[in-house]
């Protein structure tokens, strides 16, 4: 037999997409919510979304090159991800200095300080948020109703958890982006369609974010007294469906098993509704993804799929 068969080292399955495809089909998803944020919030909202983005890329840069590392595409891509992830993550009243030391703690300390891409435990957006909101909870907590007249307003959830005497908005408000909030968390509609182009584009999967708030709305019914209106008015305020299809999809920092992603993500869902109703802070999104982040190596070590063919 003259026929030879070529044995190579696994992977054997390969696919064409790139980190640098995937980034770019991250940032189509998010420029609508992002481009619809900057026409509710204002020219502050651009200013902002411009620092975040350009402090990440000139970090990510930066520390390429002290490692002795060529700055790629594919390097500078992530970082545009992750700056206008952590815009996004921010009031349109902060000051400009905000983002920028967010994006520059998001890419050094949370990316880089574990190895770079790929290696990061934690989503990089949140873990700056994280940080921000503990640094400096007044700008980011400084919310304003979109409108010329930028008038000091509670977000939906902020009215819900603190029980103020407040007329909540309509569901379409809520929905299309008519209510306080971060720049990019307002218009769920706008998130919810750049999901399902992610999910069209084989980016993501359905598991992480359908697990992920249809856990959130089971949980709202059963815990809010039973008000399916509420339950469903609920799922499109805060940082939900920007939280579900966006960052908690992270592939670095979430399981890659199919159970490992649907245990993640009713986790996600269980500590978010239980810090949106008990918790001292209205919103939960950010935490909880992150408390899960931790867990996820763990959740991966007790989900792995038999071997073909081994012991069981």
């Amino acid at each position: 037999m003259e026929t030879k068969f070529r044995v190579s080292s696994s992977p054997h399955i390969r696919s064409n997409d790139s980190v640098k495809n995937i980034m770019r089909d991250v940032v189509i998803a998010l420029l609508p919510a992002t481009l619809y944020g900057i026409y509710i919030f204002g020219m502050n909202a651009a200013l902002l979304v411009l620092a975040a983005v350009i402090s990440a890329v000139a970090t990510e840069t930066g520390i390429l090159k002290l490692r002795n590392q060529k700055a790629t595409m594919t390097d500078n891509s992530a970082a545009v991800v992750t700056g206008l992830l952590v815009a996004l993550n921010i009031p349109s009243t902060a000051p400009l200095w905000l983002p920028i030391i967010g994006s520059i703690f998001a890419i050094a300390i949370v990316k880089h300080v574990f190895g770079g891409l790929g290696h990061n435990f934690m989503n990089p957006a949140l873990g700056a948020r994280a940080m921000l909101m503990a640094s400096w909870p007044v700008e980011m907590t400084s919310w304003v109703k979109p409108g010329a007249d930028a008038v000091s307003s509670p977000t939906p959830l902020g009215i819900i958890g603190e029980n103020l005497s407040v007329q909540l908005p309509s569901l379409t408000d809520v929905m299309i982006g008519q209510t306080g909030g971060c720049i990019g968390e307002t218009s769920a509609a706008l998130l919810i369609a750049g999901g399902l182009y992610l999910m069209y584009k084989k980016v993501i999967n359905y598991r992480i974010p359908a697990y992920y708030i249809g856990t959130v709305l089971v949980m709202t019914f059963l815990l809010n007294g039973f008000d399916l209106y509420m339950a469903v008015y609920n799922l499109f305020l805060g940082g939900l469906m920007l939280g579900a299809f966006f960052m908690a999809t992270d592939y670095a920092s979430s399981p890659i098993t199919a159970r490992g992603q649907v245990y993640f993500a009713i986790g996600c869902g269980l500590l978010t509704t239980i810090i949106r109703i008990f918790g001292g802070y209205p919103e939960g999104v950010s935490y909880s993804i992150l408390l899960m982040n931790v867990a996820a190596p763990l959740i991966e070590r007790y989900t792995q799929p038999r071997v073909f063919g081994g012991a069981k």
